[in-house]
């Protein structure tokens, strides 16, 4: 197991996958193994099956997830790179809070896309207690993801997004205050561009121009009007009228050259301050971009603003 010191330091996933740990815990695994050339025990990532079997064998073995299951087709999220997010998230609010990690039901997160997976609600509370609403356009991504919260017995409050022009607006309710907003915006802005982008992936990978994709994705997990800029400036403007309610607003950004149009739009959206947090999960380069309307002597994490 190779250490992945671009983890970070709170990542359970830093040292690799522990196969026989894994398969001790979900036996179901063992069948999608295989052997590398040095005798040691992986996967073949480019099954779309063994790459959920092993979400559900690291839900399990990591995060007492009992049952995870997904429809064929949709976003199956690698959980390394996901749980980051949620780590640097803890680090963000540490900063308003001594410089101590928050833990425990008070903290207030809102998950803008949570997905048929409901990948972060169910890592971020086993990692740190938060309390998870989640937000999702997808009719069948909240049937898949009350699912797996009716049968892991889990309290994750479900809100279902009518327009899809809207970020905010609609599902932040008059009396909620969240401590931090988070989002994993689609890429692809359009259907076409998401095909192109599939192909590309494959033809990298030695698999010809198959539209298959290991971790799958439907068209909202994928692409919308604008691709990731203009769904992140939606959400910027859309923040304003939220501000009072959120501590920090948060998104991932895949496309490093987005960076510079975001940074002139949360300029003119006349925000306090705001951060990108670079993030690295092996060969790939992530980050996610933070802002906030209160001034610094004002973040508090006791709702006190």
């Amino acid at each position: 197991m190779s250490i992945k010191p671009m983890l970070h330091s709170r990542n359970q996933h830093r040292e690799g996958y522990d196969f026989e740990r894994l398969i001790a815990q979900s036996p179901d695994l063992e069948a999608f193994t295989i052997r590398n050339p040095r005798g040691q025990l992986t996967l073949d990532f480019q099954n779309v099956e063994a790459v959920r079997m092993l979400n559900r064998a690291l839900l399990s073995t990591h995060y007492d997830i009992d049952f995870w299951d997904i429809p064929s087709s949709y976003l199956c999220p690698p959980i390394p790179g996901r749980v980051d997010y949620i780590h640097y998230l803890a680090d963000l609010l540490a900063e308003c809070n001594g410089h101590k990690v928050p833990r425990g039901p008070d903290i207030q997160v809102l998950d803008i896309g949570t997905g048929a997976s409901l990948v972060y609600p169910l890592t971020g509370q086993r990692e740190y207690g938060w309390s998870f609403t989640g937000v999702e356009i997808d009719p069948v991504s909240i049937k898949s993801a009350q699912q797996i919260c009716q049968r892991n017995r889990l309290n994750i409050p479900l809100r279902h997004q009518d327009n899809p022009e809207d970020i905010f607006n609609g599902v932040i309710e008059p009396g909620d205050i969240f401590h931090v907003t988070m989002c994993n915006p689609p890429f692809h802005a359009s259907l076409v561009k998401a095909d192109n982008g599939t192909r590309r992936k494959w033809r990298n990978l030695g698999k010809g121009n198959s539209k298959k994709l290991n971790f799958g994705g439907q068209n909202a997990e994928l692409w919308c009007p604008g691709g990731e800029i203009g769904f992140i400036a939606r959400m910027i403007e859309q923040s304003m009228g939220f501000a009072d309610q959120s501590l920090w607003f948060t998104s991932l950004v895949s496309k490093k050259s987005n960076l510079q149009p975001l940074s002139r739009l949360l300029k003119k959206a006349r925000v306090a301050e705001f951060k990108v947090v670079e993030m690295a999960q092996g060969q790939k380069t992530s980050r996610f971009v933070a802002w906030t309307y209160c001034h610094e002597s004002q973040r508090s994490l006791s709702g006190e603003r």
